[in-house]
C-alpha cells in the first residue's frame, strides 16, 4: 500500500467547501471519484484542514492510500486529467505510510483580499472582499500586532469549532496595501472555525474608527465572540500554503 501525497489548487466558489458532505458538492469528492476513476479504488483523503464554502486555495494539502501501480511522476497528470478546471493537483509525492495531512502539519499560513473602494467590483469578484468605507490601514497594521504570540482565541471562534483547546500561536499577521487592494496575511500553528474571517473583520472595524487598535488586546482576553464582531464573507480567504 502506497501513500500520496498532494498538493492542491483549487476555485471554491461552486463548492460548499473541502469536506465530503450528503447532497452537495465539495472539493473532497470531486478528487475522490477522479481517483476512483484512475484507479478503480475507492479512496478517502485525508485533509489538512475544512476550508468553507467558497473558500479557495493555493496550496491545500491532502493525502490517500492506493495499490495503484501508477508511478509517482504520472500521477499529478493522470488525476487531473479527472478533475474539473477549477480543481489542479500541482504536484504529487509518495510519503511514508505514517503521514498524515492534518496530525503532521506544523501551521498553515491565509490570505484575505479586500477591495477598498467606493465602487463595486465587477472583476475578480469571487476572489476579493469589496469594503467601500475608506480604511485607515496604518491602524490596521497597529491593531494586528495584538494578534502575535499565543494567546486564547475564544472570542475568534464561530459555533461548531470540534478543537479541544482555543488556544492558538500566530507567527505572523502582515497587512500590504497596494493602491486600491489590501492584503491580510495571517500564519499560525493552527486557527479555529472562522477564526482568520473573525480577526480580518476586527481589523476592518479598527480600520473604520469603530474601535481603537488596543481595543484587540480587550477583545482577546475577554473570549467572548461577541466582542470581536462580524465575519467577513468567504470568498476572499484563501489558503495559501501548509507547514510541514
Amino acid at each position: 500500500m502506497r501513500n500520496i501525497k498532494i498538493i492542491i489548487e483549487y476555485d471554491g466558489t461552486n463548492y460548499s467547501g473541502w469536506q465530503r458532505q450528503n447532497n452537495v458538492m465539495t472539493i473532497q469528492e470531486k478528487i475522490e471519484s477522479a481517483i476512483e476513476e484512475l484507479t478503480g479504488e475507492k479512496t478517502q483523503i485525508t485533509g489538512s484542514s475544512r476550508t468553507d464554502a467558497g473558500v479557495h486555495a493555493k496550496g491545500y494539502t491532502g493525502n490517500f492510500y492506493t495499490n495503484s501501480k501508477i508511478v509517482i511522476e504520472k500521477f499529478t497528470g493522470a488525476i487531473n486529467s479527472k478533475l474539473p478546471r477549477d480543481i489542479v493537483i500541482l504536484q504529487s509525492f509518495e510519503v511514508p505510510y505514517e503521514f498524515h495531512s492534518r496530525y503532521n502539519s506544523m501551521g498553515k499560513m491565509y490570505s484575505y483580499t479586500i477591495i477598498n473602494r467606493r465602487q463595486a467590483v465587477a472583476v475578480g469578484r469571487d476572489y476579493i472582499y469589496h469594503h467601500k468605507q475608506i480604511l485607515d490601514v496604518e491602524a490596521m497594521q497597529i491593531g494586528a500586532q495584538y494578534f502575535m504570540g499565543t494567546h486564547d482565541f475564544s472570542a475568534f471562534k464561530n459555533l461548531g469549532s470540534s478543537a479541544k483547546t482555543s488556544v492558538r500561536t500566530i507567527s505572523r499577521l502582515d497587512i500590504v496595501k497596494n493602491e486600491e487592494i489590501i492584503k491580510i496575511y495571517i500564519a499560525a500553528d493552527g486557527f479555529l472555525y472562522n477564526m482568520v474571517r473573525i480577526i480580518v473583520g476586527a481589523l476592518i472595524r479598527v480600520g473604520e474608527g469603530k474601535i481603537k487598535p488596543s481595543e484587540i488586546k480587550d477583545i482577546i482576553e475577554s473570549k467572548q465572540r461577541s466582542k470581536a464582531g462580524k465575519s467577513v464573507p468567504a470568498n476572499g480567504l484563501c489558503l495559501e500554503e501548509v507547514f510541514y
